[in-house]
């Protein structure tokens, strides 16, 4: 695109991930196409959220992939996560969950980079901290690595307390990707 003589370039495709959809054949639908509201069906072989998102790092990769092969610039994944219902216990949180949804979905990524050759020029998580969903306006629906001790109705402590998952991602960066939780 040209505007008054400046030459506009897109250098990177910056994308959120996370999770994959699947639709069902509908008649008049001859390319699969899918509104949210009515044609999104389960997919049998992955796993599901408590909230119903479908768990599929094999999609980030595909997605990586597809972006790739249709633009051929370099990629950043901007947002990446696992929300879910956090339960302090005894002053910690173990969200095993997050490790492993995290640690699946950079598994995914590596093979990307390293098999595929995808151009993918940064990642990052979403969020360090829990916060206020912007979809929903609810607090209980957590992300960060950092527990925030603030519920739906406004009450709570605002105390932060390290999750699990902070010191597993911790590792992560300091290794540029630690393929598994142990020491955590």
């Amino acid at each position: 695109m040209i505007t008054s003589g400046l030459v506009i370039t897109v250098v990177y495709i910056g994308f959120s991930y996370y999770m994959s959809f699947a639709t069902a054949y509908q008649e008049g639908n001859t390319y699969y196409d899918y509104d949210e509201d009515s044609m999104l069906v389960k997919n049998p072989y992955v796993k599901a959220s408590k909230w119903g998102w479908q768990i599929d790092p094999v999609g980030l990769r595909y997605s990586l992939n597809y972006l790739q092969d249709h633009y051929r610039i370099p990629l950043f994944i901007v947002e990446n996560g696992y929300g879910e219902y956090d339960e302090v216990v005894d002053g910690k949180i173990h969200d095993d969950y997050r490790i492993e949804y995290l640690d699946k979905h950079l598994e995914q990524l590596s093979i990307a980079i390293e098999e595929d050759g995808i151009d993918v020029i940064g990642y990052t998580s979403w969020g360090p901290i829990d916060i206020v969903s912007a979809g929903t306006g609810e607090m209980r629906k957590r992300y960060g690595f950092i527990y925030v001790d603030k519920h739906d109705d406004g009450t709570g402590s605002l105390e932060r307390l390290r999750k699990d998952s902070f010191y597993w991602y911790q590792k992560v960066i300091s290794n540029n990707y630690v393929e598994s939780k142990e020491d955590v």
